[in-house]
């Protein structure tokens, strides 16, 4: 038990320990080298590809030659597009760019839902009363031969 109670040598050595080393200032650090001048990393990756504008009856002309490939069951779509070296995106936005061109053909319709649904029944209206009006002829012929008046 004696040794436990003995604290007396250990702060006996702290103390010398804190009078041996006296405070000093930062310690001062050598220059850090420069860095030579960085090198652009190299990658593995292919360079960008070059953009390649097409005129309007190249654009169709290569849309022709997927459809019929793809028709012909010569492969699926993807592979079409790809030997037709295009890309998917420029596929489906040309796609996009002559279907709404084809519709521009038609007349245009007016905005508006309500609108557009009065001018497709006019248009369906006109397209009935053509069918009515040439069976009514035609009937009226028919009567007029059964009745000798021609």
């Amino acid at each position: 038990m004696a040794d436990e109670s003995n604290t007396g040598q250990i702060s006996a050595v702290a103390e010398t320990n804190a009078e041996a080393k006296p405070p000093t200032g930062k310690k001062q650090r050598s220059p850090r080298r420069q860095k030579t001048a960085a090198e652009p990393v190299r990658t593995a990756a292919k360079p960008a590809a070059k953009i390649r504008k097409y005129s309007e009856p190249e654009k169709s002309e290569k849309l022709k030659l997927i459809e019929t490939q793809v028709a012909e069951g010569k492969g699926t779509l993807k592979e079409a597009i790809k030997s037709a070296g295009i890309s998917e995106q420029t596929y489906y936005q040309w796609k996009k760019a002559a279907k709404s061109a084809d519709e521009g053909d038609k007349k245009p319709l007016p905005a508006g839902d309500e609108l557009a649904d009065l001018v497709q029944l006019e248009e369906e209206n006109q397209r009935l009363r053509k069918i009515l009006a040439e069976k009514l002829r035609a009937e009226n012929a028919e009567l007029r031969k059964r009745l000798g008046l021609d």
